[in-house]
């Protein structure tokens, strides 16, 4: 049973992909007595948080939020827009596009599922250290002359594998094939984190969550939608009630919900909304590209395999390492966790037991990444992984030659 006053002195290191480490502002901002959720507060917080969601997604259309996990927002976007048996064209780029694959599986439609062929020298899924391939989307929907495939599912940044993937080539090769599909992506782990532009990029259904790079528990997840994706929900025929797009974006005109939305996290919501617009998005993409490069320099320094093969899509919300052969990865995480009370993600579906993964997004700066590259540097040489140089080195070299814009701009 666990016992919630054994915790070791000093801050637990949460270096998971998410849920990532909450600000103290925004724990505070939950922690605010809850009000009616029928009254006139709650309509001006609902207003503020729809309107501020919108900047993030970059978009000028309804932006759905649900009081459940980015699960149930992969399941709202399909409820919404497919028919029982319809085809949808997904992805194959680790194990959440396999879970968002079963999903459409489970709810009565035919999934294809697409990706790079066999393994590569390491023995790894090829599909699974690779971002989407657009020209096999491309291929794919043109030998659809029928359009029986009525949407492409994308993931933005697979947390399983530390791999991004060009969402606005997707797009083009949808529009390149002439075809009517819609474009749903899984930004679950990338929005607020890694760039990402719902209308420019002509994406239909945006998917995403509170837990990672909006700072939150938790327990928020979102549907961004284009006026396309609207339209088609009008005649799409899957049962839905609780997930029914109409309603909530009807409601939501004046900032209230069809049902008891969750009050607190909506405040929490509100205060991230305003740490993020007021950093700037720009820098706030910029700083996760720099804390992603002093994290790969450390993996580049130890001599270990970078989990995603491409350095072009490298992940800026966490990084893949794929343990040497004999190197049980899940051991060495719990090994990690006992001695120095520091949580790295594991490897899961294809990859469990080959490799772990350190998250740098939330409420980190360089010297909390510091602090876990040392903890993994302690836990590979216990674990009697030999290491070509010092990654901590390699990471406080990085970060005290590229300075923070937020350093730069105060010493300005």
């Amino acid at each position: 049973m666990l016992q919630l006053d054994s915790h070791p002195t000093g801050r637990h290191f949460l270096q998971i992909p998410g849920p990532s480490p909450v600000p103290d502002r925004i724990l505070r901002a939950i922690s605010l007595p809850t009000i009616d959720h029928r009254g006139p507060e709650f309509g001006e917080l609902g207003k503020k948080v729809l309107g501020g969601i919108q900047e993030v997604f970059r978009t000028r259309h309804p932006v759905v939020i649900y009081p459940a996990s980015g699960t149930g927002a992969w399941e709202a976007a399909l409820s919404n827009t497919m028919s029982p048996g319809d085809t949808v064209l997904m992805y194959e780029t680790g194990h959440f596009a396999t879970l968002w694959q079963k999903m459409a599986l489970r709810l009565g439609l035919a999934p294809e599922f697409i990706g790079l062929p066999g393994t590569d020298d390491t023995g790894l899924p090829r599909s699974w250290r690779h971002g989407v391939q657009a020209d096999l989307i491309e291929r794919r929907l043109r030998e659809d002359a029928g359009h029986r495939i009525k949407a492409v599912c994308v993931v933005h940044n697979e947390t399983s594998t530390g791999v991004t993937s060009d969402i606005a080539a997707a797009r083009r090769a949808i529009d390149a094939a002439k075809h009517p599909a819609l474009l749903m992506v899984d930004s679950i782990s990338g929005l607020a984190s890694a760039d990402y532009r719902h209308d420019e990029w002509g994406v239909d259904v945006t998917i995403s969550g509170s837990q990672k790079g909006l700072m939150l528990p938790p327990g928020i997840s979102f549907n961004a939608l284009s006026p396309k994706a609207i339209e088609v929900s009008k005649t799409a025929k899957l049962p839905k009630a609780f997930w029914a797009w109409d309603e909530i974006v009807e409601m939501n005109a004046s900032g209230y919900w069809p049902y008891t939305p969750n009050t607190n996290l909506l405040y929490g919501l509100s205060e991230a909304l305003d740490m993020l617009l007021g950093e700037g998005l720009d820098q706030v993409f910029a700083r996760h590209q720099r804390w992603a490069a002093g994290v790969r320099a450390a993996v580049q320094a130890w001599g270990l395999p970078v989990q995603c093969a491409d350095a072009s899509v490298y992940s800026p919300v966490l990084t893949g390492v794929i343990t040497p052969q004999g190197v049980d990865a899940d051991a060495l995480r719990r090994s990690i966790h006992e001695r120095f009370d520091l949580s790295l993600g594991t490897g899961l579906g294809k990859l469990k037991g080959r490799m772990f993964r350190m998250g740098h997004l939330g409420d980190s700066n360089d010297l909390t990444l510091i602090a876990m590259v040392a903890g993994v540097e302690m836990g590979l040489k216990l674990a009697g992984v030999k290491l070509a140089e010092s990654g901590v080195a390699a990471a406080m070299d990085h970060f005290s030659h590229h300075a923070s814009p937020t350093v730069l701009k105060k010493a300005a």
